[in-house]
Parts: structure tokens; C-alpha cells; sequence
């Protein structure tokens, strides 16, 4: 952290929860010397009231120093947590849900991480020992971080945590972010793929005072989708790599066989040819995204400003379909295809049939195809150049319009 002494803003979002919201702000007021002690300057508590038709407001209004925002109606939770955002002023944003779950006292050691190793964004992790959250829930979060670990590069362990500290300035990075309860899978995921420094602390957690708001299937698709729309804007290229990966990985698979075959034994036998059009279909999807990986790649100095240094593979593939590579892979692919089919050429012209093998017809044919892709992708990759070259990247003409 630059300041010496930062302040914290806490934030509670709250939907008709007159049965926790007064124990919850009554733990926060308590934690503040425990939070100060920490290295904060000064606290302050904010209860967002999203539209709620219980007592909340009541009850919250009934403690000294904190303030209420009343939303005339519910806009969502991730709208609620920006309402209190733009009416806080720390310049460290924290919250927690107002069900209960959470332990005030936890932002003691979420500031102090935050201030003592500059990180970005500090996450209290719900899945460490002791946690209380239900078994369905559990298994949900561990798999949403390891989808979401696996596509950023780094590990975590808790996308959706509802406890958290960041610092104000980074919030420009993270916006636009949703209104709703996939508010906090997003803000973790934007974060993650755009190379901010997070770190996470176990913490424990308890079951909630009244009735959850959170439908699995629903919502658990809702967050599925935010990851994945975070990914395609901060890394597309990452998909693609993914999906190349995975194409390469079943081709080699399923041609070992057919290749040991023939160098051994100089033919193939006929019932290969399924695995000759699988290998083939596997092989140009495979090569096709790695093209769009590359272009992505292109494409990604439209999009959002990425702090994380880019990504070797994919700077790799950009750089083949960029240069003169992809056009030297493309006339050799079409001067071996072009060999494979002469002699059939030659002999239906000479006796009108073909007598040629199904493999050599097929290997060309897929030769063909990679150079009909080679050359779509090369000239797409020059395109995206030459609006690089024209516009600029974040969409600024060279004259600064």
C-alpha cells in the first residue's frame, strides 16, 4: 500500500435480513479497534438496504455511526455492493454478507495482508478447516476455482467468497461487473485474468441465519457463464489454447496406432479409415484454434487494459500466422497434396478411373483443408495488423480521436 495510514469502508448489502443484519453490524462495531490494530486508520460501516420489505432498514438505522443507503427497490446484489462503493470513502473497500456467515473480526487480518504485502485484493477463503458451508455448495465452489485456476494459470480456492478487501483504485479495473449475485465469481475472475495480485486467507465460516438466497442450479450456471465471459474478455486466447490442447492430445492418440502400422508394414488396413477421418476432423478443429488463438491474441489490444504479461503461446502462434511461416506451411501443404493426388489425376485422364488409395486421398484432402486455413488465418491476422497499425490499440486513432 502507498498510504501510511489507510482507512476501510465496510460494506453490507442487505435483502430482508431483519434476523441477522443487527447481530452482523453489532460484530462489525466490535471488530473496529480489533481492525485498527491492524494498521487502519479509521473505519467506517455501510448497510445497503436493497429494496427490502422486512424490518432491515429499521433495525440497521437503530445503531449509531453506520450508515444506510435505501435502495427504493432491489437492484441485485453486485448493484447493491457499487451503490455502497460510490458512497464510501476508504480507500480500502471491504464486505460481507449480512446473513451471518462471516466473522468481522476477519478484516483484521484482510487489511493487514493487504497492507503489509501491497496485494491488490485479499479473499477470505470459506473452504478451509472448519468450514460450515453445506456439502452441495462446497463441492460447487471447489469446482468453479479449479475451472477458473486452470484457465487463469493461478491457483484459488474460493471464487465467490462474500468476504473481501480491495483497494479503491483498482475497482476501474475490475468494472463493469454484474448486478447480481455472480457479482463476486466475476470480480475474482476479472482479477485473477488481469494479472492483479491476489491473495487468500482461510477463514471460518458459519451456516446463515435465515434463508438462503442463492438457487444452485440457476445461479451456479449464472456463475459458470460470468467465468467464462471474464476469460473471453481478458484471455480469449487461453480457450483456444485450451481447445488446441485437447485436439492435439486425442489426434496423437488415436493416429499412434495407424502410423506404427504403416511404418511397419508400408499399408494401412481398411477399417483405419475411421480413425483417418476422425484424426483428420480432430486435426483441422485443433489447427483452426490455434488460429484463433492467434488472432484472439490480435484482437485482445482492443479489449480491456491486461496487466499479466502475455501469454508465450499464444505470443508464439501470433507470431507464426503473423509472418511469413503460415504462407511457407501452406505451399508446402499444397505441393504434398498436390503430389499425392498426380497419379490419380494422370490416370483417370488417361483411362477415366481412379484406382488411387483411400489414404492418400484423404491425407491430401486434409492437407488441403490446413492450407485453405492457413490462408484465411494469415490474411485475418493482417488485417487485425493493419487495424492496429490504423487505429491503435483501446480503439484510439493515431491523432488521438
Amino acid at each position: 500500500m502507498n498510504s501510511a495510514s489507510p482507512s476501510l469502508s465496510i460494506v453490507i448489502p442487505a435483502l430482508n435480513e431483519e434476523e441477522a443484519i443487527g447481530s452482523t453490524i453489532a460484530r462489525c462495531l466490535d471488530a473496529v479497534e480489533a481492525i485498527r490494530a491492524s494498521g487502519v486508520a479509521s473505519v467506517e460501516i455501510l448497510v445497503v438496504n436493497d429494496g427490502s420489505t422486512d424490518r432491515t432498514s429499521e433495525i440497521a438505522r437503530s445503531f449509531e455511526g453506520v450508515q444506510v443507503i435505501d435502495l427504493p427497490e432491489n437492484r441485485g446484489y453486485g448493484a447493491a455492493l457499487q451503490e455502497g462503493f460510490r458512497r464510501a470513502s476508504g480507500t480500502l473497500l471491504g464486505f460481507l454478507d449480512a446473513d451471518g456467515t462471516c466473522d468481522p473480526r476477519f478484516f483484521a487480518a484482510l487489511c493487514g495482508t493487504a497492507i503489509r504485502d501491497g496485494a491488490d485484493m485479499v479473499l477470505g477463503s470459506r473452504l478451509g478447516p472448519g468450514s460450515h458451508m453445506p456439502a452441495v455448495r462446497k463441492f460447487g465452489n471447489r469446482c468453479f476455482a479449479l475451472l477458473l485456476g486452470f484457465l487463469c494459470g493461478r491457483p484459488v480456492c474460493d471464487t465467490a467468497s462474500g468476504m473481501r478487501v480491495l483497494r479503491r483504485e483498482v475497482l476501474e479495473e475490475l468494472y463493469p461487473l454484474p448486478n447480481g449475485l455472480h457479482f463476486t465469481p466475476s470480480m475474482s475472475a476479472r482479477a485473477l485474468l488481469n494479472g492483479l495480485r491476489v491473495v487468500e486467507l482461510p477463514m471460518p465460516y458459519h451456516e446463515r441465519i435465515g434463508r438462503s438466497k442463492l438457487r444452485l442450479v440457476s445461479d451456479g450456471l449464472r456463475f459458470l457463464r460470468v467465468i467464462l465471459s471474464d476469460v473471453l474478455c481478458y484471455r480469449p486466447e487461453r480457450l483456444f489454447l485450451l481447445g488446441f490442447a485437447v485436439c492435439l492430445l486425442v489426434g496423437v492418440l488415436l493416429a499412434a496406432y495407424p502410423v506404427e502400422f504403416y511404418v511397419m508394414n508400408r499399408s494401412v488396413e481398411e477399417w483405419m479409415i475411421y480413425r483417418f477421418m476422425i484424426c483428420g476432423l480432430v486435426g483441422s478443429a485443433g489447427y483452426q484454434l490455434l488460429a484463433g488463438a492467434a488472432l484472439t491474441h490480435r484482437l485482445a489490444t482492443f479489449g480491456p487494459r491486461r496487466r499479466a504479461a502475455e501469454s508465450f503461446w499464444a505470443s508464439l502462434a501470433a507470431a507464426f500466422f503473423a509472418g511469413r511461416g503460415v504462407w511457407a506451411l501452406g505451399a508446402v501443404l499444397l505441393a504434398a497434396s498436390a503430389l499425392l493426388l498426380w497419379p490419380a489425376v494422370v490416370q483417370y485422364a488417361t483411362t477415366g478411373e481412379v484406382t488411387l488409395h483411400w489414404s492418400r486421398f484423404m491425407t491430401a484432402v486434409f492437407g488441403l483443408l490446413l492450407c485453405a486455413q492457413s490462408a484465411v488465418a494469415g490474411v485475418l491476422v493482417r488485417v487485425v495488423d493493419l487495424w492496429r497499425a490504423q487505429v491503435g490499440p483501446r480503439g484510439r486513432t493515431r491523432d488521438g480521436g
